[in-house]
């Protein structure tokens, strides 16, 4: 399989964690977005959408949407699972995915900021407080959830990672980009901490891939 992706995109990194957690290796593509590579006819032709990440399983067939792309895994590599054993903490978890995936992440997405950058003349005095804003929004409301859950463990739900925590950690290493003090969440700060003592999570570091700056 092929692994189309950019070190710092957050939904490249929650795959490469997917990914990590599920054993299952995949070759490393970059597509350089700083040189609007992700736009170029080498990839759209992969995936016409022009966004990472994309998936090329060994069929030839391509995967698009980090959502559908880790659903497919789940159901092909059910082993171990990214999901608790009954409808309804599944549910919650998934919940929790979907408060990062929909509500957080695609409103700090990079070409949203560049549309801010390019259309409103938004400089990064101004982009930093637009993605503070709906990451503190979503963060508040993502701790209240695990106090209301009675998380008590490691990780978002129970005893192993799940994949709220495949979509939250990510979504904490942007944080921090975008000058917010995560610590503010301890909940969140404690399941990131413990998250980056597992392999799968530190091996898919943004600061840890072939493209990853020198």
């Amino acid at each position: 399989m092929k692994h189309y992706n950019y070190f710092r995109s957050g939904t490249s990194h929650r795959l490469r964690i997917a990914l990590n957690l599920k054993g299952v290796s995949a070759e490393y593509i970059p597509v350089d977005l700083r040189a609007e590579a992700h736009l170029q006819s080498d990839f759209t032709t992969v995936n016409p959408q022009g966004l990472v990440p994309a998936l090329v399983l060994d069929s030839g067939e391509v995967l698009t949407q980090s959502p559908a792309i880790i659903e497919w895994l789940e159901e092909r590599y059910p082993e171990p699972s990214l999901l608790p054993d009954t409808p309804e903490a599944r549910a919650h978890v998934r919940a929790l995915a979907a408060l990062v995936g929909c509500d957080i992440h695609p409103v700090n997405n990079r070409r949203i900021l560049e549309y801010l950058r390019h259309q409103f003349g938004a400089n990064e005095d101004a982009i930093n407080p637009w993605c503070g804003h709906w990451i503190t929004a979503g963060f508040d409301a993502y701790e209240a959830l695990l106090a209301q859950h009675g998380q008590t463990g490691p990780y978002s739900w129970g005893d192993s990672p799940t994949l709220a925590d495949v979509y939250l950690v990510p979504q904490v290493e942007s944080a921090r980009r975008f000058k917010v003090d995560v610590s503010r969440w301890p909940r969140i700060s404690a399941i990131d901490a413990a998250c980056a003592k597992l392999p799968a999570f530190a091996q898919a570091s943004p600061w840890t891939q072939p493209d990853t700056p020198a």
